[in-house]
């Protein structure tokens, strides 16, 4: 119904691919059902246009979810899901400026524009096969949406402080840790050692040093060395209500179900990693999702049980303040959707 092929060339297709699995017994099939779907096309899209769940391309337990948790912007929240993202870039700030690899990409005809709200973030008007574009192999860039780029400037890191990035993998905001903080001691820590080893090979290619570790961010007694880390970053893992528009099976593999189960997980790992920051120190929550259980709730309830954890305002032109952090929509001047909440251990 949605398809630029035409729909006789669908049918054929169709009934072929079956023919060549081996499946000629499902020809018939396929050929009475996609020539009913052809007859019957006005029909077929005024009843999708009449179901919200159809009509939103949403299933019908995060629509419900969305519509609770944002009654305002839930249509344009489901449109920015359904469209294509920008492809976005950050260019390594120890090896070029935004203004030199703009240049670099106008020099190849690659259109590109600086990403809003970021000091080293870059949307390309087109996509790119990324090995392709000047400085891959030289580490001039990496490919970070804006709204992660965003963590590095508020987790505030300055040089020689002790960093611990609890959920690392696939490595983007360690490298921009690295890349625009000097003289870091920066531990990169993931549960998957498979997804560890592409922290590791975008170090290397970034030119960029941290100690990785396979470990469990919620069981530091595994692996904690004792010594207090002055800065926390938790990316934790989320449903990916944000990304959609990057990552459209999430509306097939995710169910309602798991939603607690993540927040349970987050506030896990929120437990078990503030014993590690000194006090004085900061930890920065950070989520892709948009949904309160896993956002503001989880924060709010882990605060309310830890008496030095206090809550930090974010001040920011970007977003949406929320009771306990800040919010980005997605599609919000072109990022993907994020959460972030900043909390400070009391002295």
């Amino acid at each position: 119904l949605y398809l630029r092929t035409p729909a006789y060339a669908t049918v054929a297709a169709s009934t072929e691919a079956a023919r060549l699995l081996g499946k000629s017994w499902a020809t018939g099939l396929l050929n009475g059902v996609l020539r009913n779907a052809q007859r019957r096309q006005d029909e077929l899209l005024q009843a999708i246009e009449q179901n919200p769940e159809s009509a939103s391309a949403h299933p019908k337990w995060l629509l419900r979810l969305l519509q609770e948790a944002w009654p305002a912007d839930w249509p344009a929240l489901v449109a920015a899901n359904n469209q294509r993202p920008p492809q976005s870039l950050r260019v390594n700030a120890r090896l070029q400026t935004r203004t030199g690899y703009l240049a670099a990409l106008e020099q190849v005809g690659i259109e590109a524009q600086p990403a809003p709200y970021t000091e080293y973030g870059i949307n390309l008007t087109e996509p790119q096969d990324v090995p392709q574009l000047p400085g891959f192999k030289q580490g001039w860039f990496a490919v970070q949406d804006p709204a992660a780029q965003l963590a590095g400037g508020l987790l505030q890191a300055s040089a020689g402080q002790r960093v611990l990035d609890a959920c690392a993998a696939p490595g983007g905001k360690t490298c921009q840790l690295l890349e625009t903080v000097p003289e870091l001691e920066l531990w990169a820590l993931d549960k998957d050692a498979g997804r560890l080893q592409q922290v590791r090979v975008n170090l290397q290619r970034l030119g960029l040093q941290a100690q990785l570790l396979t470990a469990d961010a919620a069981q530091p007694d595994d692996w904690w060395d004792g010594q207090a880390f002055d800065r926390i970053l938790l990316d934790a893992p989320c449903s990916g209500s944000g990304v959609i528009r990057r990552h459209p099976d999430i509306k097939l593999l995710r169910q309602a179900r798991d939603i607690e189960t993540l927040a349970a997980q987050q506030i896990a790992l929120l437990r078990g990693l503030w014993p590690l920051l000194r006090p004085g120190g900061q930890l920065l929550y950070v989520t892709c999702s948009v949904l309160p259980t896993e956002t503001t709730q989880v924060v709010t309830q882990f605060c309310s049980e830890q008496r030095d954890a206090c809550i930090e305002p974010i001040a920011a032109e970007w977003g949406q303040m929320a009771e306990a952090g800040r919010y980005i929509l997605p599609g919000s001047s072109g990022m993907d959707g994020f959460f972030y909440a900043r909390l400070r251990k009391s002295s």
